[in-house]
């Protein structure tokens, strides 16, 4: 069950953001697959009540489906990055209709930070999108979204993991709730006792 990319994947994409080796303290929170009228509210107030920044990666479709919501994220002090249309998969499809989906999520979320659905995404298309955004991946998976895991494991193995420079990803989606709720409070209990300090991304 793997909470952090293979190192190999890693040195194959050297030119995607894993993590930011340049921080002392500072480590990156970011969510997936909203805005959610159901869980990101929640996950907002939480962001609040820790005094957390943190980065949402959104599906163009929510945004247009949720504009205020969407408009709370960035009035709340967080950042934004695209996550596609319609929450594409990167291998297999043309490459054409997938830049096209990731162009018409950017009509809705203005922002140079894109991250692939599924971290699914070859070289050619890596190489073609960095051209114009700033590929995100991460280094710790919550995988808040698995039904086979628990929220007292999802949120252990992020606490284990929680070092300067990481980017953890959670997911502010209906699918993962169950897990998020029990998980995203201990987790950012444990950053605030280690005196860790959450960071939007902006490059």
């Amino acid at each position: 069950m793997l909470f952090r990319p293979p190192i190999i994947i890693r040195r194959i994409f050297p030119s995607l953001i894993w993590h930011f080796s340049d921080q002392e303290k500072g480590l990156f929170l970011t969510f997936d697959d909203g805005p959610s009228p159901e869980v990101t509210p929640w996950v907002l107030d939480q962001l609040d009540k820790f005094d957390v920044k943190a980065t949402f990666f959104c599906l163009g479709k929510n945004v247009e489906m949720y504009p205020q919501l969407y408009a709370d994220i960035i009035k709340r002090g967080h950042a934004t990055g695209n996550h596609s249309y319609s929450h594409i998969k990167g291998w297999g499809m043309d490459t054409a209709l997938y830049i096209a989906d990731v162009d018409t999520a950017a009509e809705f979320i203005h922002s140079n930070l894109f991250r692939p659905p599924y971290g699914r995404i070859g070289p050619h298309l890596a190489k073609m999108l960095s051209e114009r955004y700033k590929i995100v991946m991460w280094n710790v998976l919550s995988r808040d979204y698995s039904r086979s895991l628990s929220g007292k494991r999802c949120a252990r193995n992020v606490i284990r993991h929680l070092k300067p420079g990481a980017i953890v990803v959670f997911h502010d989606s209906v699918k993962s709730a169950q897990n998020l709720w029990y998980a995203l409070p201990l987790v950012l209990r444990a950053i605030k006792d280690r005196e860790l300090e959450c960071k939007v991304i902006e490059l």
